[in-house]
This record gives C-alpha cells, structure tokens and sequence, in this order.
C-alpha cells in the first residue's frame, strides 16, 4: 500500500490478537510501530516479532483510561520514532451479559476503555496533526454498533458512540487533510472472543452458533483486520473519510 513507509504509527491495544496482527502488517508496509498495551510482555511480544522480521517496533506500557499514562507514551514514542502520522484506537474490552444482569461497575469499565480511552488518544494525538495538517485515524468499533447485539448493550452503545464521534471528527478536521475512519470487525478468533463464550453454559454451542451465522462460512482472523486497516491509514485511502467498514465475513451487510 502506498504512503506507510516511513510513517509513525500508534496502535492501542497492540499486544492483544487484532492489534497485535495490525502491528505487524504496518511495520511489514515499512511503518514505525508504536505498540501501546496496558500489559507491556504483549507489547513487547509483538515488538520482538516485528523487530524479528527486520521492522522497526516500540513496546509502550499504556492504560487509555488514564490520560497521565497516554500523555507519558505519546512523549516516549514521539522522542523514539518521530511525530506521530496516524492512530489506530484498538484496544477494547467486554462482558456478554444481558443488560439487566450487569452491574453499574461494569458499566463504568466498559465506558471508561471502549469509549472514554478512544477520546483520550485522540485528544492527545489531534494537536499534532492539527499542526501538521496531516494524519490519518482508524478507529476499531464493531459490527454490534451497527446492527446490536444480545449481551452486548452497553459495549454497542460505546461503539456505537466511537462511530459518531469518528463521523463528527472527520468533519471538523478534513480542513487539515486528517482522515478518520472506522472498522467493524464481526466474530473474530481473539482473546476477546474466547472470555465472552468461554462464559457461556454451552461455549461449543455459541462458537458454532457465530459460525454458522456467517455466510463465508468462519470465524474471522486477526489478520482479516489488519488489511482493512493498514488501508484506511495508507495513502490509498486519501480521499476517504467518515467511512464505516465492515470485516464480518457478510455477518452485516450495510449500505
């Protein structure tokens, strides 16, 4: 893809199967990878496989729900490998509960990482961009934004606010020739996926269940994602903005 060598990249959640793919195919496009994760040995675990296959890569310890933690990586990365030239907000967390049987404290996790982090990152990042009048964002929402999910109601509500808000920032800043975009990966073969149907009475039942409501016939895989990804930040994708994408096998198909 055209325009990502050479680039400094960000992506949260980048120890974790997603991020961890995204990772790996910018720096594999020739980026600088900045490799955010709260769990600095999976930071570090996608670092080394980069830096393995002749990339360039940084671990960073950082929570996105502390802002102190996000303004302190920024520095580190900023020092390391140069101004920052696109974010991609992946990290996320969930709990498949009906809505009545979460709790308030939950509520609180969910919003704190799925939404109030994704808004920390961008405030950071923005300013720089601004300046520059260049950068590309990609936020990772889902597919239960667009179309909902059962056991998923406030995890949707956070993604589905990380779209409008995406949708809104690509307005305010298509002035300074700052991309935002959105993908949203359906069903995939993560560690997140494993906690909600590992929590489930029957979790052969509900993987076979997600299965079968593809129409490509599987799961998807972090590496399906990472394309997607590496698109919206690429030079490719210059004259795309506000757009949501969905990488779900068919799961949803939305105009």
């Amino acid at each position: 893809m055209q325009g990502l060598k050479d680039k400094t990249i960000i992506v949260t959640g980048g120890g974790g199967g997603i991020g961890g793919a995204t990772c790996e195919r910018l720096a594999l496009e020739g980026a600088r990878v900045a490799v955010f994760d709260r769990d600095l040995a999976a930071a570090e675990k996608t670092a080394a496989r980069i830096t393995a296959a002749g990339g360039r890569a940084l671990a960073v310890a950082c929570d996105i729900t502390l802002r102190s933690q996000i303004d302190a990586a920024l520095q580190t990365t900023e020092a390391a490998l140069g101004p920052v030239d696109v974010l991609v907000n992946n990290a996320g967390w969930d709990v498949f509960k009906p809505f009545t049987q979460t709790t308030a404290d939950e509520w609180e996790r969910l919003i704190a990482i799925n939404l109030v982090g994704a808004l920390h990152m961008h405030h950071a990042v923005l300013p720089g961009m601004v300046a520059r009048k260049s950068g590309r964002i990609v936020n990772i929402a889902s597919d239960a934004a667009r179309v909902g999910s059962s056991g998923e109601a406030v995890y949707a509500a956070c993604k589905g606010g990380l779209v409008s808000f995406s949708k809104t920032l690509a307005r305010e800043h298509a002035r300074q020739n700052i991309t935002v975009n959105v993908v949203c990966p359906g069903p995939t073969e993560t560690a997140l996926l494993s906690a909600v149907t590992d929590t489930a009475p029957n979790p052969d039942k509900l993987r076979e269940a997600f299965t079968r409501a593809i129409p490509l016939g599987r799961l998807g895989q972090p590496q399906d994602l990472a394309g997607a990804i590496a698109f919206f930040a690429s030079d490719d994708a210059g004259f795309i903005t506000g757009q949501v994408l969905s990488v779900s096998g068919g799961l949803t198909m939305n105009g």
